[in-house]
């Protein structure tokens, strides 16, 4: 029986050994995969640190594989199989169901990844891979579990929630070895956490992991209020931790050129910066309810993540419009405009409701047309009033996007480093200090 698996293979640690040590079980032969680099980005998997050759001595050195061949393109596993007369296609559980297709060629099997391995070994490897627990079970929290399977040098460990049963499906789903039935037994089992849960609930989490001396990485709005962010801010920088806001749009590689051709001058200065972000479906009626609901605390981390990058925290003024749900008050519509000292910004938010979501960026020569969804920025336009010289900007973005944060979080780590000029502390601060102004300010309606 002739047995193929393929991975990437990076930072070489013992849950690769066991996968590779289970696949061989399966067989006479084991033939592995190993990824290129150009592969590897095509397919979006971030923040690999090795070579490829590095790589493949990594699979060599384990004794387990009888053969390294090298992956260069999609739909290549196809052609494998026909040419070295596989018998068995084996890959880790985390794909569950993604390769069914090729059950037309050989038998595929899917091996748990994780289960079994200890923590203590993934530490005890060279370079460390980050232990991360996940805080929360809900949407967001499982795409987090999805998307990290892109990004290398870092492992879901377990998962907590004030739910048991959430944790135990969760738990599950991802093939996680930790369910914690306590937030201090997740601390003590991972070396940082991401906290997936309501708003309201983001500041004592992160400020428990900080004080264990855990890493945080805080899903949007890190706090509701600016003197609690400013407070984790400290609190992190004093220990040498990373604290992180999880606003996707910040690390994506679109959005960042586009904030560094909307900077360079290109389009003159900035006058204008105008973002909308709105959507009709919610998976819950979570949004529309409780203190932290409504459309600006929930949507309105991106476009003001946008006015703050393009035009800076030195705002002279705020005022926020909105339009209140009849039943439970809070904003569905909201409108918020700042004042700088040379330009105007507005950003407009709602739930329920649906607008043009695009970014538009004026300036004295120009301006810069991001169209919909401008925050997962994969095309934008220079134009100007000679259309001759209007450009075309075209960038990837990857999955649901979540593997950018989470692969500069994990270099962060580390590098040993507690900023990212992607999303500055300073401008975490500032976002979270504008939501709580037009929170508690708003001109309302309805």
């Amino acid at each position: 029986m002739r047995v193929i698996t393929y991975g990437t293979f990076d930072l070489f640690h013992e849950g690769h050994r066991r996968l590779l040590a289970r696949a061989k079980e399966l067989g006479t032969h084991l033939t592995v995969g190993v990824t290129t680099e150009n592969f590897d980005d095509a397919r979006g998997k971030l923040n690999v640190h090795q070579s490829l050759m590095e790589r493949i001595r990594n699979v060599q050195d384990s004794g387990l594989a009888d053969e390294v061949i090298i992956e260069e393109y999609e739909g290549q596993k196809i052609h494998d199989l026909q040419k070295y007369d596989i018998d068995v296609f084996a890959i880790g559980s985390d794909w569950l169901g993604a390769f069914d297709y090729l059950r037309d060629y050989c038998e595929v099997v899917y091996l748990d990844r994780t289960k079994g391995i200890s923590s203590t070994e993934l530490r005890a490897e060279k370079r460390a891979v980050v232990r991360i627990g996940v805080v929360g079970s809900g949407r967001i929290a499982n795409r987090f579990a999805a998307e990290a399977l892109f990004v290398s040098g870092i492992h879901v460990e377990g998962v907590y929630s004030r739910n048991p049963d959430n944790v135990r499906r969760y738990a599950e789903r991802h093939q996680l070895a930790v369910q914690a039935s306590s937030y201090s037994q997740l601390l003590a089992n991972v070396d940082a956490v991401y906290i997936a849960t309501p708003h309201e609930t983001h500041y004592d989490y992160a400020r428990q992991a900080l004080s264990q001396g855990k890493h945080v990485l805080c899903e949007k709005p890190l706090t509701l209020q600016a003197d609690q962010a400013a407070m984790l801010t400290k609190h992190a920088t004093d220990r040498g931790l990373v604290l992180m806001e999880a606003i996707k749009t910040a690390f994506a590689p679109g959005f960042q050129r586009m904030i560094a051709v909307a900077r360079s001058g290109s389009i003159g200065d900035i006058r204008s910066v105008d973002a909308t972000f709105t959507k009709l479906e919610y998976g819950d009626l979570r949004e529309l309810r409780g203190e932290s609901g409504g459309s600006i605390s929930e949507l309105g981390s991106y476009p003001l993540l946008a006015i703050i990058k393009l035009l800076g925290t030195d705002y002279l003024d705020v005022s926020t419009y909105s339009t209140r749900d009849s039943e439970s008050g809070v904003d569905v519509f909201s409108r918020i405009d700042l004042v700088y000292p040379h330009a105007i910004a507005s950003a407009r938010v709602g739930l329920g409701v649906k607008a043009e979501g695009d970014l538009v960026v004026g300036g004295t020569k120009g301006y810069l047309y991001v169209p919909a969804p401008w925050w997962k920025t994969e095309y934008f336009e220079a134009r100007f009033e000679d259309q001759t010289q209007n450009k075309r900007y075209y960038y990837k973005f990857d999955g649901d996007g979540l593997r950018y944060e989470i692969a500069e979080f994990v270099s962060m780590i580390t590098s040993g480093s507690t900023e990212t000029f992607k999303l500055r502390p300073t401008e975490s601060i500032a976002i979270a200090r504008i939501i709580e102004n037009a929170r508690s300010r708003a001109i309302s309606f309805g």
